[in-house]
Parts: C-alpha cells; sequence; structure tokens
C-alpha cells in the first residue's frame, strides 16, 4: 500500500507558524492542519499548492509516497 506523506510539521516550525497562524494563512481550520499533518486528510491539489508557495517550495518537498509493507 502506498501512503501520502508530508513534511508540513517541519516547515511550519522552521517558518515559525503555529497550527493556528497557518490555518489562518490558508484560510483553513486548524483541525485541517492537524488532520493533514497526521496523514488524517490529504488536501485538494489547490490547497496543497498553496502550502508549498507560502513555504517558498515544491509541492514534491512537502508531500510524498511512502510504500508501507503489511506482514
Amino acid at each position: 500500500m502506498v501512503i501520502l506523506k508530508n513534511n508540513i510539521n517541519e516547515y511550519r516550525k522552521k517558518y515559525g507558524f503555529s497550527q493556528d497562524k497557518l490555518a489562518e494563512k490558508l484560510g483553513v481550520s486548524r483541525q485541517t492542519i492537524i488532520s493533514i499533518e497526521k496523514g488524517k486528510y490529504n488536501p485538494s491539489l489547490p490547497l496543497a499548492m498553496m502550502i508549498a508557495e507560502l513555504f517558498q517550495t515544491t509541492v514534491e518537498n512537502i508531500f510524498f509516497l511512502e510504500k508501507e509493507d503489511y506482514k
């Protein structure tokens, strides 16, 4: 199985944003940011692009696929 993972938490801390501040800048709720960071919610493509633009990087640097093996 392939899972979408992200580095939002690392970028958010690097830029000094709280979850509330990031949510405000993106026009979403804090719960949305929490859910994305925990991998419980995959953002829409426009939201992913807004996140990447805010952090001055590419979508691929923030979101990546990870293969998960089940035993």
